[in-house]
């Protein structure tokens, strides 16, 4: 018999601000935090959260991921360490780089300066799995712990593993999530050089001027234990995580498949995981990247999984506001969802404005969107799909 996982803390840290609160509420209200064609998270100052010490040994993706994760065990309960036996307590963070600042620094001090000036510091700050590993000592996490590295679905597949692991009682609790900090000239140069980022720097999930996404940063935490676990410490709980789906295109390395048929088994995967049907979804998160591909697919898929119902579902895409957070977009669009189903609402895909005929659903346009409820609790999917064909769905319920 499989535990029912519940969310008790979540965390974030996102162009919009510092704050899973403050990320969900400025969603909500249509603004944006890209400028000049970049979702960067200025307001975010690591040494007023971290040590000098602390901030120089991490890269800026662990950066992230130590102030999310700070913010999502606090509000767990679990300010001074786990409520449980540490050792079941698993921690994955997922990535699509990893410390990509560091590569390119340390690159430029052996071009310039030689071998013996590279950093003893720069393998453990640029390999992908130092987050998970930071705050496994951070808070004393000591079941499984890795990271996922799987491109834009890295953070929808930490939570995917972390949420199995709860359910099949190899953890009692386990922290998981995304981190990303890859707006590095390299990254840069190279994302506009196979042009999938957008020329015009506005990120327009759907909208018919679409020409690529916008470059973003940011991490999100999300605290998962058993219902009963959590219901007996007298915690808090947030909402669900009740359904998984993951699948591969196996189609090319880097565009989706066109008709979205991997996608759209990956969501079809996760309704029959929740046990619900496409009537049972009030509300789609969708990976919506803003590229005419990557939109267009998921739009397909989304019609083919939900059948007549898709027309009926609001679709709204989080990166139209903070752009595109690669590795870490699966785990903050999913700690958006859970705030956003708390209160009821689908926030807006903002800056939509222009119909395509390639997409032809409601996307939630102009402002957020009150969600009726039926008499239970309201329930949204979470699309995550990837460079390399990755496909992973969340389904989420409201506590």
């Amino acid at each position: 018999m499989t535990q029912r996982v519940a969310i008790t803390g979540v965390g974030a840290v996102t162009p919009l601000g510092v704050g899973v609160e403050t990320l969900v509420e400025r969603w909500s209200a249509g603004d944006s935090g890209i400028e000049d064609g970049l979702g960067c998270c200025t307001e975010f100052e690591p040494t007023e959260h971290l040590s000098i010490k602390e901030a120089r040994r991490a890269d800026r993706f662990t950066q992230l991921a130590i102030v999310a994760s700070d913010e999502a065990l606090a509000r767990a309960g679990w300010e001074d360490g786990p409520s449980v036996d540490p050792d079941g307590v698993g921690c994955i963070i997922g990535t699509g780089i990893g410390g990509m600042k560091t590569i390119e620094d340390q690159l430029d001090v052996l071009r310039g300066r030689g071998a013996e000036a590279v950093s003893p510091l720069a393998v453990p700050m640029m390999m992908a799995n130092a987050a998970s590993g930071v705050l496994a000592m951070r808070h004393g996490l000591k079941g499984e712990c890795y990271g996922t590295v799987s491109a834009c679905a890295a953070g929808a597949h930490a939570i995917g593993a972390g949420l199995r692991m709860v359910q099949h009682g190899d953890v009692e609790a386990c922290v998981v999530g995304g981190s990303e900090a890859g707006i590095t000239s390299l990254a840069q140069a190279a994302f506009e050089g196979m042009g999938a980022t957008s020329p015009s720097g506005f990120s327009r999930p759907f909208d018919a001027r679409r020409d690529g996404f916008v470059m973003g940063e940011g991490a999100a935490v999300l605290v998962l234990e058993s219902e009963e676990a959590a219901k007996e410490r007298g915690a808090e709980v947030l909402g669900y995580f009740t359904g998984y789906g993951a699948t591969a295109d196996a189609h090319h390395l880097t565009a989706p498949e066109p008709s979205g048929e991997g996608a759209s088994r990956a969501i079809a995967r996760a309704l029959a995981d929740a046990g619900i049907e496409p009537d049972g979804v009030d509300w789609v998160n969708a990976h919506g990247t803003s590229t005419q591909l990557n939109d267009a697919s998921e739009t397909k898929a989304l019609k083919t999984a939900l059948g007549e119902r898709a027309n009926q579902i609001p679709v709204s895409s989080l990166k139209s506001a903070i752009g595109h957070t690669l590795g870490a977009a699966g785990a903050v669009e999913a700690a958006a969802t859970v705030l956003a189903l708390r209160k009821g609402i689908a926030p807006p895909t903002v800056g939509w404005e222009e119909r395509d005929e390639d997409c032809d659903l409601d996307y939630v346009p102009g402002e957020a969107r009150t969600l009726e409820s039926s008499g239970r609790p309201l329930c949204a999917i979470s699309n995550s799909f990837g460079f390399g064909g990755h496909n992973a769905v969340l389904c989420l319920e409201a506590a």
